[in-house]
């Protein structure tokens, strides 16, 4: 990996801030150092956790910022307020001295802030919000996840190009096959919108990726197509849908293993398939949407998160840069 990741970080977002922000940093320090952070927020605050976590001083700065959005702020209201850790984050990859920014605070109020201080990729209409997604063979990228409610088949086309392109930075050595999310796999189904987008996708090869045409729902985690296509609605329901599935199983089974004596004897006989299934899916090996579209990468990390959620987060941070991303979305995208 490069020696020379600039990451931009906002220091005061999300719950338990900058206690976990400065405690991600530090866990990921504890395996890489191919990167330097320039820390915005508190400086008194967050120079209390530096110390805590003895993080070495030539791998960070602190840009002190008074101001925070707050999680209540409206996204107009947050774009006000220009002296807060998140607009002066963002505002540091626009001038360049950052190669990426990373924020766990308000969502609307991230992208708002990113669209009004970061220029989107030429040709490109709209942004994407982008996340991980495990399967039986691996991982998906699903985009758009909340950014756009309506779309029309050429952002269905940009947004299997950028898709492609992150999941190519994140998994360089594996081929990208992208279908479009419906609710049948035949080319009758769904509204127009996604037929215009089948039949254009289907006869306008792009070099970028395999395109595989439609999946259903109960297929997503097959891991037969690894970029998966919709618009910010259906993929905000799906997804939620997906992580309220993962905690009720992951309640249920840990209920029904500690109901009586048996149960209890019998977890402890299987107490490392039971620690592999666990991790499957613990939502922080996933932490870390991308909203795609702009011309440097903006990186999501959930709110309620902790630690080690944030470090995997800066974890895809350093690959969106070092792979590439914007150039090979730039390289695909059609004119």
């Amino acid at each position: 990996m490069s020696k020379s990741v600039i990451i931009a970080v906002d220091a005061m977002g999300g719950d338990n801030s900058p206690n976990k922000i400065i405690a991600g940093i530090s866990e990921y320090l504890k395996k890489n150092t191919n990167v330097y952070f320039r820390i915005f927020g508190k400086k008194k605050d967050i120079e209390e956790q530096i110390t805590k976590f003895s993080i070495n001083n030539n791998l960070f700065e602190i840009i002190n910022c008074n101001d925070v959005v707050e999680n209540n702020d409206t996204p107009l209201s947050a774009a006000k307020k220009k002296n807060t850790s998140m607009w002066q984050a963002i505002n540091d990859v626009k001038e360049k001295k950052s190669n990426v920014i990373i924020s766990a605070g308000n969502t609307g109020a991230l992208f708002v802030i990113s669209k009004l201080n970061i220029n989107m990729i030429e040709n490109i209409s709209k942004p994407a919000l982008a996340a991980l997604w495990p399967n039986k063979v691996d991982m998906n990228i699903v985009l758009d996840l909340g950014a756009n409610v309506e779309c029309d088949e050429r952002n269905f086309e940009d947004f299997a190009i950028m898709g492609a392109a992150l999941h190519k930075a994140l998994f360089p050595s594996h081929s990208s096959r992208v279908a479009l999310l419906n609710i049948g796999s035949e080319e009758i189904k769904g509204h127009e919108t996604i037929k215009k987008a089948y039949h254009s996708m289907e006869n306008k090869k792009n070099e970028s990726y395999e395109f595989c045409g439609y999946i259903e729902g109960n297929h997503i985690m097959d891991g037969d197509v690894n970029v998966i296509v919709t618009d910010g609605f259906t993929g905000n329901v799906a997804l939620k849908t997906a992580e309220g599935t993962a905690n009720f199983i992951s309640t249920e089974l840990k209920k029904a293993l500690s109901s009586d004596f048996v149960a209890k004897f019998s977890s402890l006989l299987n107490i490392s398939n039971l620690k592999k299934f666990k991790q499957r899916l613990d939502p922080r090996l996933y932490n870390g949407a991308i909203l795609l579209g702009l011309e440097s990468p903006v990186i999501k990390s959930h709110g309620s998160t902790d630690f080690i959620g944030f470090a995997n987060s800066l974890d895809v941070c350093v690959k969106t840069v070092d792979g590439q991303l914007i150039d090979k979305i730039k390289k695909n995208i059609v004119n």
